[in-house]
């Protein structure tokens, strides 16, 4: 764990040098960001050009020529990012650094939100399995990404941060893919940049209150333990509009927000996507 948020900049920072910042393939392909696990690339190239990782095309470029790319928190050392477009290509292979990642540990919690068990219970979390699949399914033809994302809320300690390994009631559980952000009950919660909600459920499992937002090709914020929504589902969001209340619903043992980003089905750490 770390203390506070000036220390969380420091830790992305240092993450962040150890990775090249921009890499350019003969004025075709720009590419900048966090060549980091958990972290991304931003492009640019031909507007709708095709982009490819690693032989794969899994995206397009905006109208503008935008794109993102997002590191898994398990990205391979290097990545192959290239754009394609009416025979035309230009690639860039980037090297990825490894990521920090700590053990952390959560006692205390009802057994029902760790090793749930009744048949009920097991039938209602597959239901909601679907909604959150279907909402992060959502791809977005924008580019909100590209000039980078404010913090959702204000004021507050990382009680845990992103990609630590959990261990839950002294069970071993799959990484932490949020950073969680500890704050008073009821703090407004902000969209850190435009988009549209995908998905806006206010009692899941886990999850308690939670909004998806799609910010443009697939990348995907989710603001999870909200005890009040202020959004509904297909709703466009502005930079700052107010998308809920801080709380401690589904499987908290206190009052905070837990921030995610997916990019593609690819976990990124969100804190690197922000502007300060």
């Amino acid at each position: 764990m770390i203390p506070d948020r000036r220390a969380l900049l420091v830790g992305a920072a240092a993450l962040a040098a150890t990775g090249p910042a921009r890499a350019r393939a003969a004025g075709d392909l720009d590419l900048t960001g966090r060549f980091v696990q958990g972290g991304h690339a931003l492009g640019r190239t031909w507007p709708r050009a095709l982009i490819f990782v690693d032989g794969e095309a899994l995206a397009a470029a905006s109208s503008s020529g935008r794109f993102i790319v997002g590191f898994d928190r398990d990205a391979p050392s290097s990545v192959r990012i290239e754009a394609r477009l009416d025979g035309r290509s230009a690639g860039r292979t980037l090297d990825i650094a490894p990521g920090d990642f700590p053990v952390t540990r959560v006692d205390g919690l009802p057994s029902s939100t760790v090793t749930p068990s009744d048949p009920a219970l097991l039938a209602r979390i597959a239901r909601e399995v679907e909604l959150k699949t279907e909402g992060f399914a959502s791809r977005l033809d924008a580019d909100h990404f590209h000039d980078g994302f404010d913090w959702p809320v204000t004021g507050f300690r990382v009680s845990s941060r992103w990609g630590a390994q959990r261990v839950l009631n002294g069970t071993p559980a799959r990484p932490h893919y949020g950073i969680d952000l500890a704050v008073p009950a009821g703090t407004v919660i902000r969209a850190p940049a435009a988009g549209r909600v995908t998905l806006a459920e206010p009692g899941l499992h886990f999850e308690g209150g939670l909004v998806l937002i799609d910010h443009g090709q697939g990348l995907i914020t989710a603001y999870l333990h909200q005890s009040r929504l202020d959004v509904r589902a297909g709703q466009d969001v502005r930079r700052g509009d107010s998308l809920g209340r801080v709380g401690m619903t589904g499987r908290a043992t206190g009052p905070h927000l837990c921030w995610r980003m997916k990019w593609r089905n690819r976990n990124m750490d969100p804190s690197l996507l922000t502007r300060t």
